[in-house]
């Protein structure tokens, strides 16, 4: 029982991978951010896109004039 215990307490002191764990948060918690900040700025991204597409198709119709 005594092994055990020892072994025990090694496994709880050891602290070899808890570097990857907290590099993992920070990963988690600033992509997290990321998606949140980007997610209303690509709204109006696609709009922009879909105007852009839209003049184009105007453009290059037959007999209509560009502006």
């Amino acid at each position: 029982m005594n092994a055990v215990a020892e072994n025990l307490a090694r496994f709880i002191q050891d602290e070899s991978g808890s570097q990857v764990v907290e590099y993992a948060l920070i990963i988690a918690v600033v992509s997290i951010g990321l998606v949140v900040a980007l997610g209303d700025a690509t709204i109006g991204l696609k709009s922009s896109f879909a105007t852009l597409v839209t003049r184009i198709t105007t453009c290059f119709t037959v007999g209509s004039t560009c502006s």
